[in-house]
């Protein structure tokens, strides 16, 4: 939280110059700035971006408006058991290749915990079915499992057969046209089995999107689908710590120990804007800090509360304000007896489904192996949960978790959390291409960076830290010191890179 951007008053400062004329040269450590750069929020894109700066000897300051690091993929110790529990526990993939790198960085990728080639786990009548990546080119290596799943048939798996042409030869044109439908339409269209868009492809909306099938952007269903089909030798990888506790810390002492600095409890009033552009901050206590660079790496309606009104009314930063917020809700139940061996399982979408990812921190947390299990679940786009007591949720996920796990019908938790987010991710609905803006804005002085922002991937972990990344080469483009930071998308494998269209997105190679 960044506090409300105050009225400015009277007429509308002149727009200082945009961005892109020539560099500015560093200024001196005695000319007053208290930086050469100051980053706004202490999540995954605000670190990564922080570190890569410090590492090129620029003085870093990261102002964070909580009591500790880490953003939405924070972790914290409960205070009734003492265990470390994330905020919302999330998966990793090996195709994560900037958030492995960062944790590479950082010393910590080991604690990364690899599901093999089992990639999901789908609870549904008659039987669980297991996704498992098979040893065949792409896009083939899914097609075992799915033909041998009890809920579908081979023509329903062959009704997909339009869905695989499009995603193999998606372009930039394509992605354009297909942003402009939703998920179901665009199924409908292609002539997919009903009972195979309610059992896969509405699941995958819910649990890889954050929003139902039928609010879905085409083009964001499609993107996912084509990694999935166009990656063959992939994994799914969860944190063996706490989620935080992967990147948080580290990240400060690496940031120190290169010169940069981490203020936390700091919140962000208002940038401050000069006739040459950004030129600091106000925070909400009134003390000011000095930088001719600044990079926001909050959500977008964050960002806009800290701008002049006369800058938050352009339409390159009025246009965030479409992007919607994805409230989730993580529960937490701690039992005494050991629920089952399975670390993560999803269940199918139903109209009656509230939970849909389940984790058993027991079966994924070093030194864990003689406790009972603990329960993480996610209940997604949880508006639909607004009038439901904690009490209530509780119930609900115990009844799922035991459609699955029949021991925990008879089993009572001993602790429970509710953890209600208001924001996991943003919405991927219709329109969301155009919404997800660039690293470099209009304002001179001024990056942004987050999961949220134009990185070619879907909104997630990865996202967040390529956003960072590409914010730091721009800034580091910006002082005369160019260099590539930011990974490249993963390349399509087999059938699909044969097949496939031209990505003409920027930074997508």
């Amino acid at each position: 939280m960044h506090g409300s951007r105050p009225s400015d008053g009277g007429a509308p400062p002149q727009p200082p110059p945009v961005q892109g004329a020539a560099p500015h040269a560093l200024r001196s450590t005695d000319d007053g700035a208290d930086a050469d750069v100051l980053v706004v929020g202490g999540g995954l894109a605000g670190l990564a971006c922080a570190i890569a700066l410090a590492d090129e000897g620029l003085r870093v300051q990261v102002l964070e408006a909580d009591d500790e690091l880490g953003g939405r993929a924070r972790s914290r110790t409960d205070a009734a058991i003492g265990d470390r529990v994330d905020l919302g526990p999330h998966v990793l993939l090996s195709e994560y290749r900037n958030m492995l790198r960062l944790l590479d960085l950082l010393g910590t990728r080991a604690n990364v915990v690899w599901d093999g080639r089992r990639f999901l786990t789908l609870i549904a009548p008659p039987r669980p079915a297991t996704i498992r990546i098979a040893p065949l080119p792409a896009p083939l290596h899914l097609l075992p499992s799915l033909l041998a799943a009890p809920q579908t048939s081979v023509a329903d798996v062959l009704s997909n057969r339009r869905v695989l042409w499009h995603a193999m030869r998606l372009d930039e044109n394509a992605r354009r046209r297909l942003d402009a439908t939703t998920g179901e339409a665009f199924l409908a269209e292609c002539g997919v089995a009903a009972g195979f868009v309610d059992w896969f492809w509405r699941s995958a909306a819910m649990t890889v999107l954050n929003v139902p099938l039928e609010r879905c952007s085409a083009a964001a269903l499609i993107d996912v689908f084509r990694y999935l089909i166009g990656v063959s030798g992939f994994e799914v990888g969860f944190a063996g710590v706490g989620l935080g506790d992967l990147f948080a810390l580290p990240a400060r002492r690496r940031l120190e120990a290169a010169g940069g600095r981490v203020l936390l409890r700091t919140c962000v009033e208002r940038l401050s804007v000069g006739p040459g552009g950004v030129d600091g901050v106000r925070l909400v206590d009134g003390a000011e800090l000095r930088a001719r660079r600044c990079v926001v790496a909050t959500p977008p309606a964050a960002l806009l509360a800290l701008l002049p009104d006369a800058w938050a009314a352009r339409a390159e930063f009025a246009r965030l304000a479409a992007l919607v917020p994805v409230p989730y809700v993580s529960t937490y139940l701690w039992f005494d007896e050991r629920l089952g061996e399975r670390r993560c399982w999803t269940k199918t979408w139903s109209p009656h489904t509230l939970n849909y990812d389940f984790y058993d921190l027991a079966n994924l947390r070093a030194g864990w192996e003689r406790r009972g299990s603990l329960i993480a679940s996610n209940l997604i786009d949880a508006r639909r949960a607004a009038s439901m007591s904690d009490d209530e949720i509780v119930a609900a996920t115990r009844r799922e978790l035991a459609e699955y796990l029949p021991a925990a019908a008879r089993a009572t938790p001993r602790h429970v959390r509710v953890h209600r987010i208001p924001l996991a991710v943003h919405a991927a609905l219709p329109g969301i291409e155009s919404l997800r803006v660039h690293a470099t804005t209009p304002l001179r002085g001024l990056w942004i960076a987050g999961d949220w922002a134009a990185t070619g991937v879907p909104m997630s972990m990865e996202s967040a830290v390529r956003s960072g990344w590409l914010a730091a080469e721009a800034v580091l483009a910006d002082v005369g010191r160019p260099r590539t930071l930011a990974s490249p998308l993963p390349e399509m494998h087999g059938l699909v890179r044969l097949a496939g269209g031209r990505d003409a997105r920027p930074g997508a190679t």
